[in-house]
């Protein structure tokens, strides 16, 4: 029967929902920039598609289950939105959609299991670390167990790097200070890589920037927004809306897919006590990239040696913040520095959050494919701004059999700032 209430009426995102609805003129541009209409070429696996199915499900004519397996097919990249001509903002339609289904959908019992493993260790640094020892045990029988607990394994390191101390609360600016930001130092990436956060310190520092990087910090509620979980999500969101200093520049962060959860933060609260402060948040949250072109980067020393690398655009950062020419302008700066582009770009590795979990096989493809794209480039290292897609090229083009360094942008900085001046020596990162 068909649904009665206006899409725009349907709970508090009921406008997030209708508006990218009403706004899509099926003109098509979204197609060749969709990665899964790529692999699949079916209409219903493209943005097009997806959002006729949403339409219809949302007004009763299509059974929510019916169409469930080609909204989980979408990575949640937002190529779509980079492509569009009419400026539908599929982003907000998705998540929202999904948070919208997510009350009333009947998931077995893997899929149950696997979500919630997800979701108790990622969030929680601590809690990874055992889970990647567990891990370890677990590979013996990796060959009997299901798609998403296999995919699980697969993705995590043999070893993780030590945990080293804390960054102190407070790291001075060197020289005059230019600008005071708060710092997001993540979830998993903290216990994957926890170089990236000190790397980011040290840059911001000597460009003159004062890093406060609050105690008691958590997730910042992006995982549960892209899957769905509105109520975890929120709670996370909440909890660092509570803990971040109001008196700073900016919230900034470096990893993509967080950037883009935080600046979705007015979304995410819409209707809700907090709105008002998420939306304040929101408008004040950066990509550390973003936020150093934005100050201007004071000049690295030139390399010791020549280097080449190709930058990858990680999708959170590239489509859903729109943020492109500010890590290339950073690290252009750098002496010694080339700079290569990757064929095919625009398109994503299949990280995208969790989707390599939920879709192994889409996401294996996919990887095997930029790993492919950025051996074509001869790069001597790859560079990008989220720890997501570093995990999941480094897997594909060690599959691949060219394994090559995979950096994060601040990590090239700081170790152009480092070659005159030892950063041990001048700042206090513990």
């Amino acid at each position: 029967m068909q649904h009665t209430i206006p899409i725009d009426q349907i709970g508090v995102r009921g406008h997030a929902m209708a508006d990218p609805i009403s706004a899509c003129v099926h003109c098509g541009f979204c197609l060749p920039a969709c990665p899964t209409y790529k692999l699949l070429g079916e209409e219903m696996d493209s943005p097009r598609g997806r959002i006729v199915l949403m339409k219809n499900v949302l007004e009763g004519k299509v059974d929510a289950a019916d169409a469930q397996q080609y909204v989980d097919r979408c990575l949640g990249c937002l190529g779509c939105v980079t492509a569009c001509p009419s400026g539908v903002q599929y982003g907000e339609l998705l998540v929202s959609y999904r948070a919208h289904t997510e009350q009333t959908r009947e998931r077995g019992v893997v899929d149950r299991l696997a979500r919630t493993l997800v979701r108790e260790t990622l969030p929680y640094p601590s809690r990874f670390r055992v889970a990647a020892a567990l891990g370890g045990i677990g590979r013996l029988t990796e060959g009997l167990l299901p798609g998403p607990l296999r995919a699980m394994l697969a993705l995590l390191p043999k070893s993780l790097p030590p945990a080293g101390d804390p960054l102190p609360e407070i790291i001075p600016a060197q020289g005059p200070r230019r600008a005071r930001v708060a710092l997001l130092t993540g979830c998993v990436q903290q216990a994957l890589a926890p170089q990236i956060n000190r790397a980011t310190a040290l840059v911001l520092a000597r460009n003159g920037v004062e890093v406060v990087v609050p105690r008691g910090q958590g997730c910042c509620g992006s995982l549960g927004m892209h899957t769905g979980d509105d109520a975890a999500a929120r709670a996370h969101a909440a909890h660092n809306l509570g803990v971040f200093p109001d008196d700073v520049d900016a919230f900034v962060t470096n990893a993509a897919g967080c950037g883009s959860g935080m600046k979705e933060y007015g979304l995410l609260f819409r209707g809700h006590a907090l709105e008002e402060k998420a939306r304040a948040y929101a408008a004040k949250t950066r990509d550390v990239s973003e936020f150093l072109d934005e100050l201007g980067l004071l000049p690295p020393p030139v390399l010791a040696e020549p280097l080449t690398i190709a930058y990858h655009d990680a999708c959170h950062l590239a489509h859903a913040q729109g943020v492109v020419g500010a890590p290339r302008r950073l690290l252009t700066a750098v002496g010694n520095l080339t700079l290569r582009e990757i064929p095919e770009g625009e398109i994503c590795c299949g990280s995208a959050g969790t989707y390599n979990i939920e879709q192994p096989e889409l996401a294996a493809q996919l990887g095997e494919r930029k790993a492919r794209n950025v051996m074509k480039t001869d790069a001597q290292a790859l560079i990008t701004g989220n720890i997501g897609c570093m995990v999941q090229i480094e897997r594909n083009l060690e599959a691949a059999g060219h394994p090559m360094p995979v950096l994060h942008t601040m990590e090239v900085l700081a170790g152009a700032y480092a070659t005159a001046n030892p950063p041990a020596a001048t700042l206090p990162l513990g």
